[in-house]
């Protein structure tokens, strides 16, 4: 791994702390993701799920907690119960679970990477349901690379302050390197440094560069 510190402070990256992001970063399921929304809500309105996916694409690192609350909520304007979101949640999980537990998904730079078992504390922090995240990093053999794995529904930002005080991390020794401005968000909320990867609409937010 090299790394382009030129933009930062010298010795920035000495031993560094790095957050990962899962989909659209180690995993290409986004596309799947989109497909699921689409399959759960199916007995919807075809432009009030539209509606969704545009808000689903745009903030990427949001968990689908936040997600199908917005659906229902502003789209739809109902009240939605914490029990009846819990049920559309794991009718998400379900259809995730059946479709990406395929090793074809796996970006190749990014996971060739992880599984080199570099020296390096590496964390995943996802918007995508804990439960779920742990059990595709399992069947996907990428979970022993990792310090620690954590998803929604707490939130990305909040995973990442908790993350950097239990483990005495120097912010300044750490990089999150994600695909949505919530990812930068949460880099930018927690003052580590940001490294966008496979979206060039948010590559003006990175102040740091990874090659793999």
């Amino acid at each position: 791994m090299e790394i382009d510190t030129e933009s930062l402070d010298s010795g920035l990256f000495h031993m560094p702390t790095i957050f990962w992001d899962f989909d659209g970063v180690l995993l290409n399921s986004n596309a799947i993701r989109d497909k699921g929304f689409e399959m759960v809500l199916s007995e919807f309105p075809k432009e009030q799920v539209e509606e969704l996916l545009v808000y689903h694409r745009a903030n990427g690192g949001l968990s689908r907690y936040v997600k199908f609350r917005y659906f229902f909520e502003n789209i739809r304007q109902e009240q939605l119960s914490d029990e009846d979101l819990q049920k559309w949640a794991k009718a998400f999980s379900e259809i995730m679970l059946a479709n990406l537990c395929d090793p074809k998904l796996m970006i190749e730079p990014t996971c060739n990477f992880v599984l080199s078992k570099p020296p390096y504390a590496m964390h995943i922090v996802s918007g995508s349901d804990q439960t779920e995240l742990r059990i595709l990093c399992k069947e996907l053999g990428l979970n022993q690379s990792f310090v620690s794995i954590h998803g929604s529904p707490k939130p990305k930002k909040e995973w990442v302050k908790e993350l950097l005080l239990e483990y005495n991390y120097n912010p300044q020794e750490c990089i999150l390197i994600g695909d949505s401005i919530n990812d930068w968000e949460a880099a930018h909320s927690n003052g580590i440094s940001f490294m966008a990867y496979n979206n060039p609409k948010i590559e003006h937010l990175s102040n740091a560069k990874i090659e793999f």
